[in-house]
Parts: C-alpha cells; sequence; structure tokens
C-alpha cells in the first residue's frame, strides 16, 4: 500500500479512535449527571416543566450518544447479576437501590404512622400506593392538579429515587400517614405492631409478563431475551427482592398471624376496586367513605385514569436508554395469556413444586398455576 494511503488510514484510525473515547466520556458524564438529577426529589419533586425539560435533555443526549450506545449493545451479553447487588440473601437493581439504601430500609423505626405498601415487582404496587393515597384524602387527592407526583409524596423506602422517609408528608387529616412503598419480602421489611401493611400479589406468569415488559422498556436495546429474563424471574439469588413464591408466602404468613397486615390480590382489585377501596379504608380505622368519596377514589385509582395521567404516576426515572419508557402497558389481570405456553407452564410448575406444603393456598387462588 503506498505511504499516503497508509498515513490517510492511519489518520482515520486514529480519528475513529479519539471518537470513541470522547463518547465514552460523555456517556459517562451523561450517566452520571443522569443519576444526579433523579436521586431523591430531583426528579420527582420538580414541577411538570422541568421534569419535561430533563426528559428532552435525555433525548438529546440519546441521540448524540447513540453511536457508541450502538456500538457498545451489538457486542453486549446483558448480565442480570452485573445489575445487581446482594443484600443479606436477597438481590437488588443497581442504581435504583443499593446494599446502604436496603440496610436503611431495614433499620426504619416503623411506627403507627407508617402504612407500608408492599409487592414483588409488577404486581400493582404504584396502584395500591395511590389507592391508599385516595381513600386517605377520601377521594380529594390533588397530584394531577398540583402537578406532583406519587413518588414526591409516597416514599420507597429501599429506593434511591423519590422523597425520603424523613422528608415525606403525613397524608390526610382523619390518620396522618406515610404512604410507604416496599418490594421488600416479610423477612426483611421493618416490623412495628403499630404499622400497617398492605401486601398484593399478583399471578405469577402475570408478574412475569409485566417484568418482561419492565426490562425491554428500561434496557432498550440492551435487554436480553425473553428465555434469559425467564431465568432470571425463576432465579432464587438473581430475582430482585426474592423469588415469586418466597416473597409471597412470606407475606401471606405475616398475614395469617397479624392483624396489621392486609393481603389482597390484583386480580382483586381488578375485579370489584371499590370493594377493595372500602376493605383497605376499614383495614385503616377510617370512617366509611360516602357514596361519593368512594366513587372519587374508584374514578381517580382507575387503570384509564393513571394511564393518561402517566406522569404523575411514573415508577421510575427515565433514563438515557428509555426517555419515554411506557410503564402503564395493560395492567390486566389476564397478562399470563400473553405468556409463551411452554414458559407459561415452566414458571407454573416452578411456582407450583416451590410452594409445594406452603401456607399460601396457591391452589385456591391461583388454581391454574396447580393445573399446570
Amino acid at each position: 500500500m503506498p505511504k499516503g494511503l497508509l498515513l490517510w488510514a492511519a489518520l482515520v484510525v486514529a480519528l475513529a479512535v479519539a471518537f470513541l473515547v470522547l463518547e465514552v466520556a460523555y456517556l459517562s458524564f451523561v450517566l452520571a449527571w443522569e443519576d444526579g438529577r433523579t436521586v431523591g426529589l430531583a426528579y420527582y419533586g420538580a414541577p411538570p416543566d422541568e421534569r419535561e425539560r430533563f426528559r428532552r435533555a435525555l433525548r438529546l443526549h440519546a441521540r448524540l450518544l447513540s453511536p457508541i450506545i450502538r456500538i457498545l449493545a451489538r457486542p453486549a451479553k446483558f448480565s442480570f447479576a452485573r445489575v445487581g447487588f446482594q443484600y443479606r440473601g436477597i438481590a437488588g437493581p443497581k442504581g435504583t437501590c443499593s446494599a446502604e439504601s436496603f440496610a436503611r430500609a431495614e433499620a426504619w423505626p416503623a411506627g403507627p404512622s407508617d402504612i407500608f405498601v408492599a409487592t414483588q415487582m409488577k404486581c400493582g404496587t404504584t396502584w395500591m400506593l395511590h389507592v391508599v393515597y385516595q381513600v386517605l384524602r377520601r377521594g380529594n387527592g390533588d397530584l394531577v392538579e398540583s402537578g406532583s407526583t406519587l413518588h414526591a409524596v409516597c416514599p420507597w423506602i429501599e429506593g434511591r429515587k423519590t422523597v425520603s422517609m424523613e422528608a415525606a408528608p403525613l397524608v390526610g387529616t382523619e390518620r396522618p400517614s406515610r404512604v410507604i412503598k416496599t418490594h421488600l419480602p416479610a423477612t426483611h421489611a421493618p416490623w412495628s405492631p403499630e404499622a400497617r401493611y398492605i401486601y398484593v400479589a399478583r399471578h405469577p406468569v402475570s408478574c412475569f409478563a409485566s417484568c418482561v415488559d419492565f426490562v425491554k422498556e428500561t434496557a432498550g436495546r440492551f435487554a436480553p431475551p425473553p428465555e434469559m429474563i425467564e431465568e432470571w424471574f425463576r432465579s432464587e439469588e438473581l430475582m430482585w427482592w426474592g423469588p415469586w413464591p418466597a416473597h409471597v408466602e412470606s407475606w401471606w404468613r405475616w398475614s395469617e398471624e397479624r392483624n396489621n397486615v392486609l393481603f389482597v390480590t390484583f386480580e382483586e382489585m381488578k375485579r370489584d376496586l371499590p370493594a377493595v377501596v372500602r376493605r383497605v379504608a376499614g383495614f385503616l380505622g377510617l370512617q366509611p367513605l360516602s357514596e361519593a368519596e368512594l366513587a372519587r377514589v374508584t374514578e381517580k385509582c382507575g387503570f384509564r385514569y393513571m394511564q393518561e395521567h402517566h406522569g404523575t404516576f411514573e415508577m421510575h426515572p427515565p433514563n438515557i436508554i428509555a426517555a419515554d419508557a411506557a410503564f402503564f402497558i395493560r395492567g390486566g389481570a389476564d397478562r399470563h395469556a400473553d405468556v409463551p405456553e411452554e414458559a407459561r407452564r415452566r414458571i407454573a410448575a416452578w411456582c407450583a413444586a416451590r410452594m409445594a406444603g406452603s401456607h399460601f393456598p396457591l391452589g385456591r387462588i391461583y388454581p391454574d398455576v396447580v393445573a399446570g
């Protein structure tokens, strides 16, 4: 090859390498900036126009970083072990949470003003949080009207990106309370006989289907194939907050043994939300809701209302990979029907075997799981 062409080739390679180095440095800067803009109330506590400006900035950065993101995504082999951490026998997602945030949550001195809404991930957490918030406000909760967000009011006790427990406002006047989100299993949740705990269980295969949607939305082009997500979902070590059977069993035992724990299912909420709203109000010791109050709570906690105002209820801040992730995708009680039959059978068989002899009445609540 002529010397001149060699020099040109070397120059092109040098420029390409320099470009990639700059892109990597730029990406590192954006990731740090993104994290800083979403910790605590930095994102959820901002007014709607500021949240939208942040999204626009993320979209711009994503376009400018698309070359390096494509390059990194192509050879990348996604690993749930790399994006998670371990804390006292359970896993958690890095970034959103940390081992330190799990430890702080477990050590929280729970008391009479605390209402915990607990679920395994993708099982109706945001929905029940809003139900409790609206019940305490007797249907007069004004998050949408005020431009606020659910996570600016309701702390995620083990999360890094919501209002803190210390700064969380007390909701309601009849029983002023913190409305607290947690995915922790009962084995790791802060306990007090004076606090109140509401656990929501969801069909395990529907939970899996929603987890697939969540991973695809948040990981974007880095998302692993469904088979890997299934392996993670059925993993005793890698599934965040522990596998579905252990999670549900731990909270079911608490509900059997302790009268300050209410156990409901996602399917009950879909089937008869007003009845669940009444149960929640009674469990919290509130005066019965009037028909007008019940109608307001039910309307504001309906899927259509929450989907139309998804910015108020988004459950995860936007990121460079997913600046416009859609989290209210279907919210159906039959999401398990969306899962391919073989995967559905594998997950059901695993749950049935894992829960054989457990206290949780799997065959009564989810008979199709036991039937296979």
